[in-house]
C-alpha cells in the first residue's frame, strides 16, 4: 500500500508541520535529514529542508501546488533561497498580516478553494501564483479550507461533516472526486494529519485500519503504481 504512518516534529499533526505537492515535500529542519528523506522517497518528490518564518509549522503557513507556492510576508530571506533551488515554479510572499495559508488555502494542480474572508486582491494573487480558477468555500460551515480537507491530483478527503453542496463547489473547483474521513483516530481535521500527492499518502502515526483504508480510496493510493 502506497499510505505510511509517520510522527514529525514528535507529534502525529504531520500536515501542521509539512507540506507536498507532485513535485516538492516542504519539512522543517527539526526533523533529522534522515527522516525528511525516507519521507521524501514515500511520495517521490524533491525535499525542501527549511523552516518558513524561523517556524516549524511549514504546513500551516504555506500553501503550494505544482506551479505555485504561497508564503507568510515574514519568510527570511535563507528560507527563500532553499525553496527557490528546489522549486521551479511561482514564489509569492503574501505583503498581508494573514500568515496561515496552508490552513486558508485548499488547492490541487487543477483549482482552489479558499477561505471566503480573503480579499479580492488577495483571491487574485493566489490564483496568479498558483495558475488556477480561485473561488471561495467552507467545509462543514467553517472557513478554514486547508486544515479540513486534503486535496491531490487525483482526489480530495474532507471533513466528514461536509455539507453537499460544498462536496459540489469541491468536485467543480478541484476536478476530482471528494470523500469524507478523519485521521489519527477520529480527528476530523483531516489537513493536520495527512499529506499526499498523486503517488502516495502520510498519515499521523495514530490513524487507524479504517481510517487508512478510507484515506486509499479517497485520494487512489491504495496500490503502487506498476
Amino acid at each position: 500500500m502506497a499510505i505510511y504512518l509517520s510522527s514529525l516534529v514528535g507529534g502525529a499533526s504531520i500536515g501542521v508541520y509539512s507540506l507536498v505537492t507532485d513535485r516538492i515535500l516542504v519539512v522543517p529542519k527539526l526533523v533529522p535529514l534522515k527522516k525528511a528523506e525516507r519521507t521524501r522517497k514515500w511520495l517521490k518528490v524533491k525535499l525542501i529542508h527549511t523552516t518558513i518564518g524561523g517556524s516549524v509549522l511549514a504546513g500551516a503557513l504555506a500553501c503550494a501546488n505544482s506551479n505555485g507556492i504561497l508564503l507568510p510576508h515574514y519568510v527570511r530571506d535563507e528560507e527563500l533561497e532553499a525553496i527557490k533551488s528546489g522549486f521551479e515554479g511561482n514564489i509569492t510572499v503574501m505583503k498581508t498580516k494573514r500568515t496561515a495559508y496552508g490552513n486558508m488555502v485548499l488547492t490541487n494542480d487543477h483549482g482552489a478553494v479558499v477561505d471566503p474572508r480573503l480579499k479580492a486582491l488577495e483571491i487574485k494573487k493566489v490564483s496568479e501564483t498558483l495558475g488556477v480558477e480561485v473561488v471561495p468555500g467552507e467545509i462543514a460551515g467553517l472557513p478554514y479550507v486547508g486544515s479540513l480537507a486534503v486535496a491531490t491530483n487525483k482526489g480530495v478527503l474532507a471533513h466528514p461533516l461536509l455539507k453537499d453542496s460544498e462536496r459540489k463547489l469541491l468536485e467543480d473547483v478541484l476536478r476530482v472526486p471528494v470523500d469524507v474521513g478523519t485521521i489519527n483516530c477520529g480527528i476530523p481535521y483531516v489537513g493536520t494529519g495527512l499529506i499526499g500527492n498523486r503517488y502516495a499518502a502520510v498519515a499521523g502515526l495514530l490513524t487507524t485500519g479504517p481510517e487508512m483504508f478510507i484515506i486509499g480510496n479517497a485520494l487512489d493510493v491504495v496500490k503502487e503504481d506498476e
